[in-house]
């Protein structure tokens, strides 16, 4: 053996020793690291466990822990446990809970703005909606406007196009809005408003009963996937089709501000990267529990499967560009977020309608669902 590599055998020999003399207060730094455990909770604005926009949120906080190695624990609370259903932005405002699971269009009476993104009447559909949030600046305007309230939101979900509602009375005529009683938020329910209806906005678990003693003729939640387990079938046979009011269902998660900067910077991508992953997983899973949930609605429970006839949506558009017109004119928040929301909405249309409109049109086959 030469002198050179006798040389550096001592040499690899020494930083050896040296690393072990080292490896126990290394091993004990990293475990402590990986050990240090954060505890968030979520409140929703759903029941504990409901199927699909509950289960979402379970979800949601299982993959955190998982993509955090346990670091990152997050206890979801079903509407009611912790905080009411509609009081969830609030309670995450305040720090009351660190993170919120819900809908944006719940909360247009504090943020009018927020109105776009959640369901907005003759819309973007999801794929569209995504697009403008991820690509078109429209996640940026969302956590601009939500700054002020300490609050980073972000995508976790979207149902897709929802259904029209449950009715207790067939929708023949416009007239047949006039004095209906019928749960629907947002901007859908200003909508129906000019047309005579009362909307109402209801946490999930009180519509049944309502529906049931008269409080309401009508509600509209999301998919059969979801409104199944409700049981508004039982109350309400009339189900309509399309979702006019709501082409796409985005679920937000909504986190305090001052615990998300607390968090490192890996938790804080971990859990920004998870909410997106959600966004996809969930739309992914309605679309193939949907088309079952249908079939047995109507074809195991008689649910007459309806159309809003060609009239009523005309009507349902027009006033529709009415209260888009009027909104816009509130603040300049929200007119520069519906600028944005418009102007990508009116660009995406024209592919879509060169891709997915003309593909669906072309692959067009009866469906075979009883209804009228």
């Amino acid at each position: 053996m030469g002198v050179g590599s006798m040389k550096r055998r001592v040499i690899l020999q020494a930083a050896g020793l040296a690393a072990l003399g080292a490896s126990p207060a290394v091993a004990e730094q990293a475990k402590g690291k990986a050990s240090a455990q954060i505890h968030w909770k979520m409140v929703t604005a759903w029941p504990k466990n409901y199927p699909g926009a509950g289960d979402a949120a379970n979800r949601l906080a299982a993959r955190i822990h998982d993509m955090s190695d346990g670091r990152l624990n997050i206890k979801v609370y079903g509407a009611g446990e912790l905080v009411p259903a509609l009081e969830v932005f609030d309670a995450v405002s305040a720090g009351t809970a660190e993170m919120g699971h819900a809908a944006a269009h719940y909360w247009t009476g504090k943020v009018r703005a927020a109105a776009f993104f959640s369901a907005v009447p003759f819309g973007m559909t999801a794929n569209e909606m995504n697009a403008w949030l991820y690509h078109g600046g429209g996640l940026a305007l969302w956590r601009e406007v939500y700054a002020p309230f300490d609050l980073v939101p972000m995508p976790a979900g979207n149902g897709g196009v929802q259904m029209g509602g449950w009715f207790r009375k067939p929708i023949e005529r416009v007239e047949d809005f006039r004095g209906l009683k019928i749960r629907m938020a947002g901007l859908g329910g200003a909508v129906l408003r000019r047309l005579g209806a009362v909307p109402v906005t209801m946490p999930v678990g009180e519509v049944f009963t309502s529906l049931q003693s008269g409080v309401l003729d009508a509600a509209e939640f999301a998919g059969p996937y979801s409104d199944m387990p409700m049981g508004l079938h039982k109350v309400a046979k009339y189900y309509y089709t399309p979702g006019w009011h709501e082409p796409a269902s985005p679920i937000e998660c909504i986190i305090n501000r001052q615990a998300y900067q607390r968090i490192p910077g890996d938790l804080q991508v971990i859990v920004d990267t998870a909410c997106q992953a959600m966004t996809n997983d969930v739309f992914a899973e309605l679309t193939a529990r949907n088309a079952h949930a249908l079939r047995m609605l109507v074809e195991q429970h008689q649910v007459n499967l309806s159309y809003f006839p060609e009239p009523v949506i005309d009507s349902l558009r027009e006033q529709t560009a009415q209260v888009l017109a009027d909104y816009a004119g509130k603040d300049a928040t929200t007119r520069r977020v519906q600028d944005s929301y418009q102007q990508f909405a009116q660009r995406i249309a024209e592919w879509t309608a060169v891709a997915d409109e003309a593909y669906l049109e072309a692959r067009r086959a009866p469906v075979s669902y009883r209804g009228s």
